[in-house]
């Protein structure tokens, strides 16, 4: 992929004058505090039940059902907040997260039986606050037009994955060394005031379209037939979250260096994010569909090695690896909604990507857990190797979708804000 490294006011600019973004600093460090907690959430669960249950399996699956429900639920969430305001959909969004959270810790210290921690796992991951995309669509009103889109997206990326350098680490320090349930109890308490303070910030929030108060038609932005496509790489991309966390979890744990595990995933997720900074200082000249599928190839081959490692240091630098290639796709499928969806439906559209990685991760957390369970160990790491091979092969087979077209039909009818999309 032919690119050139930033070097002067000609190219596409880059942090400093991104960072530089009137009132962007009021959203990006709440926005940073509110989405720390999602990178706790499935390690933390997945610690709290195999303490109480001694099974992976059963782990997973609760896990697996709080990725489920947040991946059917964000997109009603990016909705509703590009109908009616960010701030009204987090503020009692937080409060339920974090009384969920609260109630699953406590069905699994009592040693409730698994369908009550499932009953419980449902709205904890419905109400998963998505700040994540609502941090997106901010940039993308202050950057309307600007070359400076690419580089907050790889910005946004970068950020993302320092959480989950962060989060998974903090997780499993609380899991481990002082008690299994802190993993849980911190994440419902930082998503709270994280929240709070994140919906505090009402000037840099987007401008409600009429549509939440007078008679309009909203159709989905899943209706876009390169959202589609799109989500069905971040399905791929979740299997390698949702592997890498089981697997590496029953590996330490077999090893019998259970701290390990969140030194390994958090080199992982640095490896993502060193990638995403590079990303972000270069001027990509080539265009954003091949690089997905150059960039995701690379990932699926990457991904191909994990299940023969049997080593610390051997899974840490191909953890290194497989998370530098997960940021140049990611970047780039954030990218492509800028040119694919109008900006009021990016909210919702930015979700149904979050969702297609959550929905991932949950279905990789069920399949690994029970792999790691009933086959041999390392099992598990071929998850995240047969969810990228799908993903690539649908993205080579259906990549024209992803190209923009000329807008026929819309998004949005009715009396009011009118946002036009391409749809079948």
């Amino acid at each position: 992929m032919a690119s050139t490294v930033t070097s002067s006011k000609s190219s596409r600019p880059g942090y400093g004058q991104l960072l530089r973004t009137r009132g962007a600093w009021t959203f990006l460090l709440p926005g940073f505090a509110a989405r720390q907690p999602f990178a706790m959430l499935t390690i933390s669960i997945v610690l709290l039940v195999q303490h109480t249950t001694g099974s992976y399996g059963a782990a997973g699956a609760v896990a697996a059902v709080t990725g489920v429900s947040m991946a059917l639920f964000a997109p009603w969430t990016g909705r509703l907040a590009d109908r009616f305001g960010q701030r009204a959909v987090l503020l009692p969004g937080v409060l339920v997260h974090a009384l969920a959270g609260l109630t699953l810790t406590a069905l699994a210290l009592a040693d409730a039986p698994l369908w009550a921690l499932f009953a419980a796992a449902v709205p904890t991951g419905a109400s998963v606050p998505q700040v994540g995309p609502m941090v997106r669509a901010r940039w993308g009103v202050k950057l309307q037009g600007s070359p400076l889109m690419t580089t907050a997206a790889a910005f946004e990326s970068v950020t993302d994955e320092l959480t989950f350098v962060v989060g998974p680490l903090l997780a499993t320090a609380l899991c481990t060394a002082v008690d299994p349930a802190a993993g849980l109890v911190t994440e419902a308490a930082l998503t709270l005031v994280g929240g709070l303070l994140f919906a505090a910030q009402r000037s840099t929030q987007p401008t409600v379209t009429a549509g939440g108060h007078a008679r309009v038609e909203h159709a989905s932005a899943l209706r876009v037939p390169g959202v589609r496509v799109l989500a069905v790489a971040f399905l791929g991309i979740g299997s390698v979250f949702g592997g890498m966390q089981v697997s590496l979890a029953a590996f330490t744990a077999s090893i019998g260096e259970p701290g390990l595990n969140g030194v390994l995933y958090g080199t992982f997720a640095a490896g993502n994010m060193l990638a995403g900074i590079a990303c972000g200082a270069i001027a990509w000249k080539a265009a954003p569909q091949r690089r997905l599928i150059v960039g995701y190839g690379a990932l699926a081959l990457a991904a191909a090695g994990l299940w023969a490692a049997h080593s610390v240091p051997l899974l840490a630098g191909l953890g290194l690896l497989v998370g530098m290639c997960i940021a140049p796709a990611l970047i780039t499928g954030y990218t492509l909604v800028e040119n694919l969806v109008p900006a009021g439906a990016r909210t919702e559209a930015f979700t149904w990507l979050t969702g297609a990685v959550a929905l991932g991760q949950a279905g990789a957390v069920t399949i690994a857990g029970q792999m790691e369970d009933r086959l041999w160990g390392g099992a598990g790491f071929l998850v995240p190797l047969g969810g990228t091979a799908l993903a690539l092969a649908t993205l080579v087979a259906l990549r024209s979708r992803l190209d923009a077209r000329p807008r026929s039909r819309t998004v949005a009818r009715g009396v009011g804000h009118r946002a036009p999309v391409a749809v079948d």
